[in-house]
């Protein structure tokens, strides 16, 4: 063997019970598992590592992930490689930078700053989905990336590239082009479609329209994932919205980070988990990804209403700057409650400044825009008018809406898989870009004992990766990929926190991909294991 892993603690991500065990590596693969008490030698290699009864588990899927261009950026990538995250889910809410023509990729690079950075430090040298794909592959003088990457055809870009920014149906020929784009992404490789139908414009999509686009990626034996029309006052019909689309398109359905936010919906995950299990029973193809935490984190500027983001960024700026515009903006937020904002009228003290593209802004990140307000003695709205302008709409925020049993009900569904929606910019991102998966596996397993240690395993592991309709991951098997993670249980912990949220995860030493180390006795190595994970082949059921 290349290497063999002793004394391990094997949680093979089947939900069972674990067992110590030998496992043996070869070709990046998994050759042999040998249980404690099983016949024959142990297995021998050219490096042995003794586990000393770690636990060894697949390595985790993140399902919601926007490390688009971190990944072309940064070959160290600990974020997610120290939490032992050894596949990204990438091309999220809609939008992201394929596929593009060069107008379309300038407007969706403005739009998504807050999320990604400006992507000056990028060469933008692809415009389809392949050619992305292909990039992340030969990144890093080929080398290749930090972790593997998945991609989903962000269903906002497709609609800015074949529609633009208008508030309207779609033509015939628009739909048509945009039914084209999307079965030319996923027969590139893409794994599926996202929307973000809070976010202009993939929000402009009726669904007529995105039934249509869900029957191409259904053809492709993909799957939808929306961020859909609302987590606030109209949450449950939004879940029901994307059931029923996705029953008629023949999509399979994933819905990205499900939670129930805002006062509206404390305490009722229970109402939306008996409208997924009716679902499920009748035989459609669902699951949903959550992350570990009750703050939502996005850009200020996506709690405008839809009709003040029409046309794009340039427009929505020259709105602000007319006061007459700016203050029937402020009414819909305020009193009305934007679709931007879920249908709730805003509560700017749950607002909080994550990060902002411009210095001079800086005091007011890690504050929320009422605090910040009254430090300036002037009106919230005033507050975030400015901010909004003089940072050209790139400003980050933490939205602190959440509710901890919501949030417990729902990760312990049949369905469930954990996605960080972690947005790495940001002078103060959310601690779930750095803490996802060890907070899992230490507060909500060893502290509260919300899920068990192979339950929890299972959810971010082997769903996922039948989600993904992978066959050679997500299971600590012979065969199998070695992407694997050794954690030890007792002391595994996100180091992060919303003061300290770029710390690193404590208790996960080692993380290997293809049988090749990406963390060793805790510290980041120079291995680029990760590569492109393309969609493959025809359906082998659902979840």
């Amino acid at each position: 063997m290349d290497l063999v892993i002793r004394n391990a603690h094997v949680v093979d991500g089947t939900g069972t019970p674990g067992r110590l065990a030998d496992v043996g590596i070869r070709d990046g693969r998994i050759a042999e598992i040998r249980p404690e008490n099983g016949s024959g030698p142990r297995p021998s290699g050219r490096r042995v590592l003794d586990a000393d009864g770690l636990a060894l588990s697949p390595g985790f899927i993140d399902m919601h992930a926007h490390s688009d261009l971190a990944l072309l950026r940064d070959p160290d990538h600990s974020a997610k490689a120290a939490q032992g995250v050894t596949l990204e889910v990438l091309g999220q809410d809609g939008l992201s930078y394929a596929p593009v023509d060069d107008r379309t990729l300038a407007e969706v690079r403005r739009s998504i700053t807050g999320w990604n950075g400006n992507g000056d430090d990028i060469d933008f040298d692809w415009r389809t989905v392949g050619e992305y794909l292909d990039r992340l592959d030969r990144n890093f003088d080929g080398r290749g990336i930090a972790v593997n990457a998945a991609y989903l055809i962000p269903q906002g870009t497709v609609r800015m590239y074949a529609v633009g920014w208008e508030d309207r149906p779609a033509t015939g020929a628009e739909l048509a082009r945009m039914k084209e784009l999307v079965a030319q992404g996923m027969a590139e490789g893409a794994v599926g479609m996202s929307s973000g139908l809070t976010y202009t414009p993939g929000m402009y999509a009726d669904d007529a329209e995105l039934t249509e686009l869900c029957r191409v990626v259904a053809e492709y034996d993909g799957y939808y994932c929306p961020h859909h029309r609302s987590y606030g006052a109209g949450a449950l019909g939004a879940y029901e919205e994307m059931v029923q689309l996705t029953g008629n398109a023949g999509c399979a359905l994933h819905l990205a980070h499900a939670t129930m936010n805002f006062g509206v919906n404390k305490d009722r995950a229970p109402e939306l988990l008996a409208l997924l299990d009716r679902a499920l029973d009748a035989g459609a193809d669902i699951s949903l990804d959550t992350y570990p935490y009750t703050p939502g984190c996005t850009t200020l500027v996506a709690m405008l209403p839809g009709w003040a983001s029409e046309g794009g960024p340039e427009p929505v700026l020259a709105r602000l700057a007319d006061d007459a515009t700016a203050e029937r903006i402020r009414h819909h937020l305020e009193v009305l409650g934007s679709d931007g904002c879920h249908g709730v009228p805003i509560e700017w003290d749950t607002i909080e400044i994550s990060g902002v593209g411009t210095p001079a802004l800086a005091d007011h990140v890690g504050r929320t825009v009422a605090e910040s307000a009254r430090l300036r003695g002037e009106a919230p709205w005033v507050t975030a008018r400015r901010l909004l302008v003089e940072d050209r709409l790139g400003s980050t925020i933490l939205q602190h809406v959440g509710h901890e049993e919501n949030v417990r009900q729902i990760m312990r569904h049949r369905v469930h898989t954990g996605g960080s929606d972690g947005i790495l910019q940001g002078d103060k991102p959310h601690p779930r870009a750095y803490g996802t998966f060890p907070q899992y596996l230490g507060r909500y397993v060893r502290e509260l004992g919300t899920l068990s240690l192979e339950e929890c395993v299972a959810h971010l592991t082997s769903r996922p990766a039948r989600r993904l309709r992978l066959t050679d991951r997500g299971y600590v098997r012979e065969g199998y990929r070695a992407d694997l993670v050794l954690f030890d249980p007792a002391t595994v912990a996100a180091g992060s926190t919303f003061e300290e949220p770029r710390t690193l995860p404590a208790g996960i030493p080692h993380v290997l991909i293809d049988g090749r180390f990406v963390i060793e006795d805790g510290r980041r190595t120079q291995t680029l294991a990760g590569r492109a994970v393309r969609g493959t082949g025809p359906a082998r059921g659902g979840l």
